[in-house]
């Protein structure tokens, strides 16, 4: 991993710096990459300061992260922002103050991101944190927090070897979505740490035994639509995950280009898509949705969030998501909404997250 000396000498300078007696909460959205990146630097942390807790501001209900919790005792709680007073500083990883509301009250004193800066200066890394690091260009925020690993000669044991393996490995679909050399190095590198047959117990924990009448009602609600592709609507359901573990499973059927599954959740029409990448999906999802909701993504992944009240009265649900996804024409490039930042089991900020989706 390269070009990163002077980023892992202001590590090294910065963690001198920290206070014995202070007490820092972690602040995270908690996926798989933020929970890695969040132990990581809890490992960093410790030796230096009085104590070190991890806090996540989202409900964690994917069967997959759940089992990372689990199988790598991953000492992650809920936040309560009424406890506050309890910590003297916070750091933010895997995400920016933007991101979500619950971080918008909180001075960080550390923020380390691997997604994209906002293009509003106001909601700008604030430069109050002493220390934070920003950078797109890397698939995974985990691969920042190995860099700093190795920089700081911090040998992970096997458990946040493990998480910071498959942090990597889901932020960047195994390399089929995005990553780079640094990432590469940095999976080849923890891969020498972690344990392979916990990792194997946490990646084939993909769907809960409740989820599975969802599938047979995905079945029979599958259309097909343009381009190969198809729309499966699943009605009411109690979580997003569920339409993405559903979509996720669609996408191994060959022969089909890309599919939206859509679901009702509480007052909220959510549209889940996937691609082979032979055509924009998140520009795709853009176009269908941007003028009811909040829509985007990537170019294999992609969400859309629009409120039920605006699927006109005496029409099904699954008839106007269908007629929107068949008849909708994309926008031009330059106007079509940004990606937004990815994670897993993250409540939706400013914009869907697309790899939640």
């Amino acid at each position: 991993m390269t070009g990163n000396a002077e980023l892992v000498a202001h590590m090294k300078q910065w963690r001198q710096s920290l206070n014995k007696d202070d007490r820092w909460c972690i602040l995270i959205n908690a996926d798989p990459d933020a929970l890695a990146s969040a132990l990581a630097l809890k490992r960093i942390l410790i030796p230096r300061v009085h104590s070190v807790d991890i806090a996540r501001v989202n409900e964690v209900t994917r069967p997959d992260n759940l089992a990372m919790i689990r199988y790598l005792n991953i000492p992650v709680k809920p936040w309560q922002p009424e406890k506050a007073c309890q910590y003297t500083r916070f750091a933010l990883v895997d995400s920016q103050p933007h991101h979500h509301k619950a971080f918008q009250d909180v001075a960080f004193d550390c923020i380390i991101d691997h997604h994209p800066l906002p293009t509003a200066p106001a909601d700008a890394a604030p430069d109050a944190a002493s220390f934070y690091d920003i950078r797109p260009g890397v698939g995974a925020t985990s691969t920042m927090m190995t860099r700093y690993l190795q920089g700081l000669r911090v040998r992970p044991g096997p458990r946040l070897a493990t998480a910071l393996l498959y942090g990597i490995r889901t932020d960047t679909a195994a390399f089929e979505r995005s990553g780079g050399e640094d990432d590469f190095r940095a999976y080849q590198w923890l891969s020498r740490h972690a344990d392979n047959n916990v990792l194997r117990r946490i990646m084939r924990s993909e769907y809960l035994r409740e989820w599975l009448p969802l599938f047979s009602r995905a079945f029979r609600s599958l259309t097909d639509c343009r381009g190969a592709g198809a729309h499966a609507c699943l009605n009411e359901v109690n979580s997003a995950d569920l339409l993405v573990a559903v979509a996720d499973f669609f996408t191994r059927v060959h022969g089909l280009k890309w599919i939206a599954v859509s679901g009702i959740v509480g007052k909220t029409v959510i549209v889940i898509f996937r691609g082979d990448g032979g055509r924009d999906i998140g520009r795709l999802a853009d176009a269908c949705f941007y003028d009811v909701g909040q829509a985007g993504g990537h170019r294999t992944l992609g969400r859309a969030e629009f409120p039920l009240e605006a699927v006109p009265e005496g029409v099904k649900t699954a008839e106007f998501v269908l007629k929107r996804l068949e008849t909708r024409k994309l926008r031009p490039r330059q106007t079509a909404a940004p990606a937004p930042p990815a994670g897993q089991d993250a409540a939706p900020a400013a914009a869907p997250k697309a790899a939640e989706s």
